[in-house]
């Protein structure tokens, strides 16, 4: 492909179809699409979930005991994407947030996701749609975090591991790799796993948990504040992630009680991507990396993020 404007690129093969001037880049100088809370459109909205065991104790009695009352408000505040993780994929997502649990008292052995309730397909369900839809798109690379560990011994910890390893086998990325899509493509790896655990340093194929900014801000002028200080202290080295999630506190949902957290990102997204459209990615003081939100298959998001690299093509853009 030429290198003319990245803003009509198919979505869900652009990584694939990037200009060769961008084939040598570092993957952690490009602009790259994020998703926070990835696996939250599949949270059990039946009454074998108890809230996770992150929420406060108050809430974990109220549920117990007032269940039809307090669910639905959980599940409006809980969930972060609509869409399935094959549909994210599809929209432009290269990074995946992945938080891994064990529920309480159950007796199966199987892991799941969570955000204020476990989620009903298990950890090794959504690792193999993933591993389908990478066969089907060799040349797009997927950075999948897994993090929050939550009920986890370290026999599921070594459970885990098999699991990815037996999903995606010699597509799994080595640390030693230089990260570049030209060398992924020609050693056929396109699946870089970050794992926020000490035991990472003692596994090849496993690598370090990557930076998240995180602002914990309800307003989107207040998160734009936070990451506009942050960006003036420099970037991180390898992969980082600017997360434009607005988090929602006590105070903001009791005295928002008909809305949802979709309805607070729907409304601010206008001027996040605004921000977004200004930023720059590449190595320098300032720039960003991933970029991850909610609700990214609602809203060009992924579309505004990829189109930022065109200024590693065009510098003086």
């Amino acid at each position: 492909m030429s290198s003319g404007s990245l803003d009509e690129l198919p979505m869900e093969s652009w990584m694939s179809h990037l200009p060769r001037a961008l084939w040598d880049t570092p993957l952690y100088h490009l602009a790259i699409p994020g998703s926070h809370n990835a696996i939250t459109y599949c949270l059990d909205m039946n009454d074998r979930s108890p809230v996770d065991l992150t929420q406060p104790d108050l809430l974990q009695k109220l549920d117990k005991y007032m269940k039809p009352l307090i669910r639905p408000f959980v599940y409006k505040w809980a969930v972060t994407q609509e869409r399935t993780i094959r549909q994210q994929l599809d929209s432009g997502v290269r990074y995946c947030d992945l938080r891994i649990a064990r529920r309480p008292n159950d007796s199966s052995g199987d892991l799941c996701f969570y955000h204020g309730v476990y989620t009903a397909l298990t950890v090794e369900t959504v690792l193999m749609e993933i591993r389908e839809w990478l066969d089907a798109h060799p040349k797009e690379v997927l950075i999948l975090s897994f993090s929050h560990f939550l009920g986890l011994s370290q026999e599921l910890h070594a459970l885990l591991l098999a699991t990815i390893r037996n999903a995606f086998t010699s597509k799994l990325c080595p640390k030693t790799e230089e990260l570049t899509l030209r060398n992924l493509w020609a050693s056929g790896y396109n699946v870089i796993v970050s794992y926020e655990h000490n035991i990472c340093s003692c596994h090849g194929d496993l690598w370090p948990h990557i930076p998240y900014w995180w602002a914990n801000k309800c307003k989107a002028e207040a998160l734009i504040e936070d990451f506009e200080h942050r960006k003036q202290h420099g970037r991180p080295g390898g992969f980082f992630v600017t997360g434009i999630n607005l988090t929602e506190d006590l105070k903001y949902i009791c005295t928002h009680p008909t809305e949802s957290l979709k309805d607070l990102v729907t409304s601010t997204y206008p001027a996040l991507l605004s921000w977004v459209r200004d930023q720059t990615p590449g190595p320098r003081v300032g720039s960003l990396n991933i970029i991850a939100g909610d609700f990214v298959t609602e809203s060009p998001f992924a579309r505004t993020v990829v189109t930022l690299n065109q200024k590693l093509l065009n510098p003086s853009s």
